[in-house]
């Protein structure tokens, strides 16, 4: 399953735009309002809860500064990634992508690529607040 939310222009760097996403604690501000707990597990590793939803560990699992960043789901069940790409539009201008990729089976990617769809474009349009 692939889900990408729409493409968000942000008024900073792509340095400035990857070294904010390079600190998992920055994905706090991201999280949308039903979140019911965000924990800092380490400078690469983070878990979160959404109200009504298991709680989740991410993991930076691949960096390419400045244009890339990849967490991956870190133990659980389920393996997935969500991916940050990051493209310069001019020297003030970035546009911030983010992309889940997972593999479910028909029922499972049934049921969360709704709330799956909707997180990401939560994360994806906060980011230009929160920078």
């Amino acid at each position: 399953m692939n889900l990408e939310s729409k493409k968000i222009s942000v008024s900073k760097s792509p340095e400035e735009v990857f070294n904010f996403l390079s600190e998992v604690k920055n994905f706090e501000s991201l999280m949308p309002e039903n979140i019911s707990k965000f924990e800092v597990l380490g400078d690469d590793k983070f878990l979160f809860a959404l109200k009504g939803m298991p709680e989740i560990v991410l993991k930076k699992k691949e960096v390419i500064p400045p244009n890339k960043i990849v967490l991956g789901a870190a133990g659980g069940k389920i393996d997935f990634s969500l991916i940050g790409k990051i493209n310069q539009i001019d020297e003030t201008t970035s546009e911030v992508q983010l992309e889940f990729t997972g593999d479910f089976n028909p029922m499972m990617a049934m049921m969360i690529k709704g709330p799956i769809s909707k997180f990401i474009e939560t994360l994806a349009t906060s980011i230009p607040q929160a920078i």
